[in-house]
């Protein structure tokens, strides 16, 4: 299947708009139920298989990340956002999006 091809093409191959026509909501209504994965990532670390064997419980792994600095959050393994990590309720964590990246890739 080509990258090029629109939502609406797969949904309903004949009722494809020209290209430049707007298209609705309900084009995309067969995409809806489709699930993605979606993860927040903290910051990274690189470290020989030889340290990751001598952590224990308590170790700590410094990641790239600075206090306070934006994680990345990717759907389906592609970076797509940017945020802040914030508090749901007393013990749960969410992610709020403060930064939409661009992507490289044509639409």
């Amino acid at each position: 299947m080509s990258d090029d091809m629109e939502l609406a093409e797969i949904a309903d191959p004949a009722s494809a708009a020209p290209e430049g026509t707007p298209r609705s909501g309900r084009d995309l209504e067969a995409v809806y139920d489709i699930p993605v994965t979606v993860s927040a990532v903290l910051g990274k670390a690189s470290m020989q298989v030889s340290q990751l064997l001598k952590l224990g419980r308590g170790a700590v792994v410094e990641l790239d990340r600075k206090l306070g600095e934006a994680i990345d959050i990717y759907v389906n393994n592609r970076l797509v956002a940017r945020g802040e990590v914030v508090m749901v309720d007393d013990n749960r964590l969410g992610v709020t999006m403060t930064e939409i990246v661009k992507s490289d890739r044509p639409a």
